[in-house]
């Protein structure tokens, strides 16, 4: 290959704390694997060199292993596990095209302390009345999975700065053609009482995720099909 081309490099979460940028465009002449462009990212940024052992890479939205790919032009995301929380405060965040279980979820994060869950679920609407009505064939739901998860890893530290007295927190999308009255959503946080701010917990999950995390629905109606934009724009760092 004769033309210097790139590789944009997205950071998130404590990666970007430490690298200080939330994105990079690397040169690359060739086709390399995600080990050496790790290799790579250890000598610009020597303070992610443990870090880098540890962390998810997705590759144009894709997970990926360290023998995998990268072509020039390709999007890599590098960012910690979303999965986590320890049996004291159990944590999950999750985007999936599966069937949500909400008895199955709120087991996950229900302790032997817990005395109190505050559960908000969205759903598919038929009928919707406010503004002009009209009816809704489905939804089709979309998301950039790697900064998703890493978006909703942060409302749940978010939550737990503001309600310490939380105990687990899920949050739970859904994605796909999804008919209306199935569950699309599940935000639910857990406590020793109801009095400890679970419900505020809940309500903030919710709203957070729709200030900042990347998801997308299109309405599908029987005359036609619409994206639908939200109106908030995350100021940077957020």
């Amino acid at each position: 290959m004769s033309e210097q081309q790139v590789v944009k490099v997205l950071f998130f979460a404590h990666l970007k704390e430490l690298s200080g940028v939330d994105k990079e465009l690397i040169p690359i002449y060739k086709t390399i694997r995600v080990v050496e462009l790790k290799q790579v990212l250890k000598e610009r940024f020597p303070m992610l060199d443990e870090r880098l052992k540890n962390v998810l890479v997705a590759v144009n939205q894709q997970y990926a292993e360290d023998d995998d790919l990268i072509q020039p032009g390709d999007e890599v995301a590098i960012f910690p596990p979303v999965s986590g929380g320890s049996e004291t405060q159990p944590t999950i965040f999750r985007i999936t095209s599966e069937e949500l279980d909400l008895n199955e979820l709120l087991e996950q994060i229900t302790l032997p302390t817990t005395g109190a869950a505050c559960i908000f679920t969205g759903m598919v609407r038929g009928e919707t009345r406010r503004g002009d009505a009209h009816q809704t064939i489905a939804l089709e739901y979309e998301a950039y999975v790697p900064m998703a998860e890493a978006k909703m890893a942060q409302v749940a530290a978010e939550i737990r700065s503001r309600w310490p007295a939380v105990e687990g927190i899920a949050i739970v999308q859904r994605i796909g053609h999804l008919k209306p009255r199935t569950p699309t959503v599940m935000i639910a946080c857990t406590a020793a009482h109801r009095d400890t701010g679970v419900f505020e917990a809940a309500r903030y999950g919710i709203d957070r995720l729709k200030e900042i995390v990347p998801i997308w629905k299109k309405e599908i109606m029987p005359d036609g099909e619409e994206w639908i934009e939200g109106k908030y724009h995350p100021k940077k760092g957020e």
